[in-house]
């Protein structure tokens, strides 16, 4: 704007300049009018054109007015816009602030009403508490009731207690007359008694001789119990079947069924099958140590056995019930098995019986077989294991003791017998009466 006032200063300047000039030249050089006209009709131009750019220019400092009321107007109004945007910004801040207090109200709020819920819970459980107090409460006042109704019983029968003593006091006053009444015969019964006293002496004298028997019966007694202490049979406990102790070298004490009604007194049973509740399929080890009840099946041992049977000479004695309820015995009068070195080897001696065929006859010198220890002469079974007992076995052939019940417990007589009892019992070779006696 500043550019475009001096320039149309400058060309004012130069056209008074060249106005005066102008006249200076019609008045010398009128003849040259027609040349400087053109330059005149531009001259005018120009002005023309200054008088307009002045009018641009004063509308241009109008606007430049109107732009800087704007301007300030623009200033007034960004102020305004700052302050209420610090205003908007301290709105947000307390907005903010809120939120985080509401937040903290919240998460209060829920502490509460966690609290409140286990306080819920809690009066939950004082109510079923309640309750139950509530029904101990009713059940001890019916209790109460009960006792109250027990004790105005009491009451009642206290009340004919008290009527009871006193006829008890009336009795009791009666039964001291009656004792010194007593107390009169007693006296005359003193006076008895040292009469009696006098005769005294020769019951005194009777007692002696009966407590001299009394000693010696008691030193035969001792004498009994001393052979039971120590026996190593069932003979000295001939009159007293059932379970005894014996007292064998290398074995010590140890318990034993006696029997004395299949054939006489005195017998030691080694092995019993009476009932089928005993298994007797065996490790070499129990058969060794024996196994079993006395009241149903067992089987005594073989070391007892053998420790048995090698003080003296036993005897056998072979009981058998079959299906049918016949019995038959089976004798032999020299029986003992080995030591374990030798494999607990059975011997027999001669055999006696009724009506039977001498069926264990194959066992003899055999060593003992169980399912772990095989010692028969069957090069291609083990026959405990076959049978599922252990047993003096040879062949496996049937007919062995221990064999379970059923079709293999069976005794070889022409045919097998069938045995639903068998008991084997051994004594020393004597005869009925040397045992007895």
């Amino acid at each position: 704007m500043g550019g475009i006032k001096f320039n149309g200063v400058l060309l004012l300047m130069v056209l008074q300049i060249f106005l005066v000039a102008t006249t200076t030249v019609d008045e010398t050089y009128e003849s040259d009018q027609r040349t400087v006209e053109p330059l005149l009709d531009i001259i005018r131009q120009v002005r023309n054109k200054l008088e307009q750019s002045e009018t641009k220019e004063k509308q241009i400092s109008e606007l430049n007015s109107d732009l800087m009321e704007k301007y300030h107007e623009i200033v007034r109004i960004h102020e305004t816009f700052m302050k209420e945007a610090a205003l908007l910004t301290e709105y947000k801040n307390k907005v903010i602030k809120g939120e985080n207090d509401l937040q903290l109200c919240q998460n209060k709020v829920d502490k509460s009403e966690s609290k409140i819920i286990s306080q819920q819970n809690i009066i939950l459980k004082l109510k079923e508490q309640l309750t139950d107090k509530s029904t101990y409460l009713e059940n001890c006042q019916i209790q109460i009731k009960s006792f109250n109704s027990s004790l105005i019983e009491k009451d009642e029968y206290i009340k004919n207690k008290t009527e009871h003593q006193r006829t008890l006091e009336l009795e009791l006053e009666k039964s001291k007359s009656i004792l010194i009444n007593h107390e009169n015969d007693i006296q005359l019964c003193r006076s008895e008694i040292n009469k009696l006293n006098s005769t005294s002496k020769n019951i005194r004298e009777e007692q002696k001789e009966i407590q001299l028997k009394l000693t010696e019966c008691e030193t035969k007694l001792s004498q009994s119990e001393l052979d039971k202490l120590n026996s190593t049979t069932c003979i000295p406990f001939g009159e007293y079947p059932g379970v005894n102790q014996l007292n064998v070298s290398g074995i010590g004490l140890f318990n034993v069924l006696c029997d004395s009604q299949l054939a006489g007194p005195g017998w030691i049973v080694i092995q019993q099958r009476v009932r089928g509740d005993e298994n007797f399929n065996r490790d070499w080890a129990t058969y060794r140590k024996g196994f079993g009840s006395f009241e149903s099946d067992f089987f005594l041992g073989l070391e007892k056995i053998h420790r048995i049977t090698s003080l003296q000479r036993f005897e056998l004695y072979i009981h058998l019930v079959d299906e049918n309820g016949r019995t038959y015995y089976a004798r032999y009068d020299d029986f003992k098995i080995s030591d374990e070195d030798n494999g607990y080897a059975l011997s027999l001696g001669e055999f006696s019986g009724t009506r039977i065929f001498d069926d264990i006859r194959k066992s003899e010198n055999m060593k003992f077989s169980t399912f772990d220890h095989d010692n028969d002469k069957n090069d291609y079974d083990n026959c405990a294991d076959l049978y599922e007992s252990g047993w003096w076995y040879n062949y496996c052939t049937r007919g062995y003791l221990n064999a379970p019940y059923g079709p293999d417990l069976l005794w070889f007589d022409y045919k097998f017998i069938l045995l639903k009892e068998v008991k084997m019992l051994i004594r020393p070779k004597k005869s009925d009466e040397e045992v007895i006696n």
